[in-house]
């Protein structure tokens, strides 16, 4: 009988300690993937940062050029103006050249009809020399007095050709001069609008440039803001990740747990040996539901359509605190990890993994254990 008792306890101790074993595995697997998904994370978030710098760099210097581009802006509208008050300028100077050359033509006409006049008399003067014109005078008048007057009217011709001269030289001369004011301001002129229109010129250059400068940085910003928004989606991954690892690590516990309950427990009962399960006792009335009968995240945060197999019970937190360690007697050890609208007061709900199990174990009073 010794010998037998023996036995016994030596194969409940390599159960336990496979068991213990199994789990240790499992932490140990679970603890390294979620220290590398915290690693992964902690990457993620700081590019995240990263990306959130460089945008806002880059959303500055955007800035920048648009106050840069508002202020060439001003100053092409202003050369606008200047270019088109010049313009005016031109277009009354213009006016004035022509008037100038109007009034060149006419005085030209002038001197023309005076040099028209001064050839008539200058062969009237070549046919009759002074003395002639006087003897002719004194010879062809028929008083002294008529006399007088001839050489009186001949000395005024030869004053008026004089004055013609004269004029002849001063409208000549005022020709010359308009010509020259006329060239002068044409040149004046010309060259303003040269430099207004290099002005011109060199502003639309600068603002092309500008211009292309901030396409260019408006399309780094749309990179940016493009590998920002994969980085935040990356991230939501990675701690979706982080939770299902949780997750998981909470299930391979409680099973691990569960399984060294129940060979502790069913070791208990057919040999009356091992360690006692201590804790508040009640009797409930427990069901039994699937993964694919509610939502897949319980009320505490299980997956437990990643994790079919794990043991969870949905509780009233009233009666039985969410989160505790609960022996359900048939089912093992289980997390209290669910809650549920039918789930009121002395009534559980055990996972099980199929419909077929979950009709199998039915309705039942059964004993549970609220563990220490």
């Amino acid at each position: 009988m010794q010998t037998s008792l023996k036995r016994i306890i030596l194969v409940l101790l390599t159960i336990l300690l496979c068991v213990s074993g199994t789990a240790v595995t499992y932490a140990q697997t679970s603890n390294e993937a979620l220290h590398n998904a915290k690693q992964a994370l902690d990457e993620k978030q700081r590019i995240v940062e990263q990306k959130k710098q460089e945008k806002q760099a880059v959303n500055k210097e955007i800035e920048n050029i648009q106050k840069e581009l508002e202020s060439l802006y001003s100053f092409i509208t202003k050369n606008k103006e200047a270019m088109a008050a010049t313009q005016e300028k031109i277009d009354a100077t213009n006016q004035l050249i022509e008037k100038k050359k109007e009034e060149i033509v006419v005085l030209e006409d002038k001197i023309l009809g005076r040099k028209g006049i001064m050839k008539q008399r200058a062969v009237a003067m070549q046919q009759n020399d002074n003395i002639n014109l006087i003897l002719n005078l004194f010879f062809e008048s028929d008083s002294i007095s008529e006399f007088i007057q001839r050489a009186s009217a001949a000395s005024e011709l030869m004053d008026a050709d004089k004055d013609i001269l004269t004029s002849q030289k001063e409208d000549l001369q005022k020709i010359e001069k308009d010509k020259k004011e006329i060239d002068k301001q044409e040149q004046f002129l010309e060259e303003q609008q040269k430099e207004l229109a290099k002005q011109q010129a060199d502003l639309d250059q600068n603002l092309q440039k500008r211009q292309q400068t901030l396409t260019i940085m408006q399309d780094k910003y749309n990179q940016i803001a493009q590998q920002a928004a994969l980085a935040e989606q990356e991230k939501a991954g990675l701690e979706s990740q982080m939770k299902d690892i949780q997750a998981k690590m909470a299930s391979e516990q409680a099973e691990a747990q569960a399984r060294s309950a129940s060979g502790s427990s069913s070791s208990s009962s057919q040999n009356n040996v091992g360690v006692a399960i201590k804790g508040k006792e009640m009797y409930v009335t427990a069901t039994a539901y699937t993964p694919q009968d509610s939502y897949h995240i319980t009320a505490a945060g299980y997956d437990i359509k990643a994790n079919p197999n794990m043991k969870l019970i949905a509780v009233d937190p009233r009666v039985i605190p969410l989160g505790s360690k609960v022996w359900v007697e048939g089912y093992g050890v289980a997390v209290a990890g669910d809650t549920g609208g039918a789930i009121k007061g002395h009534i559980i709900d055990v996972l099980l993994p199929t419909k077929s199990q979950a009709l199998t174990w039915g309705r039942k009073t059964v004993k549970i254990v609220i563990l220490d």
